[in-house]
Parts: structure tokens; sequence; C-alpha cells
């Protein structure tokens, strides 16, 4: 039998093989030595089409509401529920309640808020005490104090106009529900927000005028 002849292989063939693996190597140079000042601009329609999640999305302030009902609710659940059983004393559990509701502002609420800001300080709008200090620990602390008496005052004020209504008639009150806790809640710390972002723009347009009047 004759023997099968070696396959030889055309100069052209060899210039496509070398231009193939030239444009790889090329390739991998370029994606080795990318950063920030030699990279393309990419729009921010563009990136959307590539993230993964669901279509329908949530604007920043709605994101930072429902991730405050969620966390106080959470936490009217496991402590204000889990524990009433346990402590006798209404005074006792609501000073445990507030403690515990600061400690999760401080250390999982807010802390969510940074990470998922599009732009550093970006949700800081949303937050008693922004900056990350270890004195805001207790500050924290006693802002949720001071929420949490707003809300019981809130849930007296409705239970006693339901009594009005109702005349006391079968003892119909409104209960301490994580949801609608966490609505109350979260009402009253945007409001103090408010107030306070208020006050710090009044004072920064006296500072304003102070200096141009000098």
């Amino acid at each position: 039998m004759a023997r099968d002849k070696k396959k030889r292989t055309t100069p052209e063939e060899s210039k496509t093989t070398a231009e193939y693996y030239k444009l790889h190597t090329q390739a991998v140079r370029d994606l080795a030595e990318a950063d920030e000042s030699n990279s393309p601009e990419v729009s921010q329609e563009e990136l959307d089409k590539y993230r993964s999640g669901p279509k329908i999305r949530l604007r920043n302030w709605a994101k930072a509401i429902l991730i405050k009902i969620w966390f106080a609710g959470s936490v009217c659940f496991f402590i204000f529920w889990g524990l009433s059983s346990y402590v006798g004393d209404r005074l006792d559990l609501l000073l445990i309640f507030g403690i515990a509701l600061g400690i999760v502002t401080d250390l999982l609420t807010n802390n969510i808020l940074r990470t998922y800001a599009e732009t550093p300080g970006a949700n800081d709008r949303w937050m008693m005490f922004p900056e990350k200090r270890y004195i805001t620990f207790p500050l924290n602390i006693l802002y949720a104090i001071l929420l949490l008496l707003c809300t019981d005052f809130l849930y007296t004020l409705i239970n006693l106009a339901i009594a009005g209504v109702t005349g006391g008639a079968g003892g119909c009150t409104l209960g301490v529900g994580p949801i609608l806790f966490g609505v109350f809640y979260t009402a009253f710390d945007l409001m103090f927000i408010s107030i306070k972002r208020m006050l710090q723009e009044i004072v920064a347009d006296a500072k304003t005028n102070a200096k141009r009047r000098d």
C-alpha cells in the first residue's frame, strides 16, 4: 500500500493562522492592561442590558423607605412579639425594643443604604446620622427610642379615637403589627429627617447672608 502523503500547509494557511494568534494575543494583552484610563466609556443604557435582576426598578427613595419599613417591622416581630410573653413590665419591653431598633439601624439599615447608593453619600439624606462614627451608635439608639415613643403615642391616640367612636364596646383596638408598626415608625423617622434638613438649610442660608453682609 502506498503511504499517505503528509499534508503540507500552504503559505496562505500559515499566514491566516499567524494572524489568528496575533489577534488573540493582542486581545489578551489589551485585557490585562485595561484600566479606567484606557477603557472606552459605556453608556448607562448599555450597562443596564447586562445587569441581572427584576425588570421592575424602584427609585432610590422607594428603596430607602421599603428598607426602613422592613427592618423596623422585623425588629417588631422578633423583639416586641417575641419578648412580650417573657417581659412583664411594659416600660422594660419598650426600652429593650428601642435599643434593638437603634442597633439594627446603626449596623444594618444605614449600612445597606450606604452600600446600594449609586454614588458615595447619595443616600445620606435618608439617615438621621449619615456619618459612620463610634458616636453614631449611641445616638442611633437614643433616636430609635424617641421614634418608638412617638409611634407608641400614635397607637394610643388611634385607640382612644376608636374607643371614642365605638364607645368602648367590644374592646376594639388597633394592635401592634410588624408591617403597620414599620410604616408608622418610618413615617416619624422621615418627618424628623425632613425637619433636620430644613433646619440645616435655614442655618446655611443665614451663614451665606451673613458672609454677603460682611
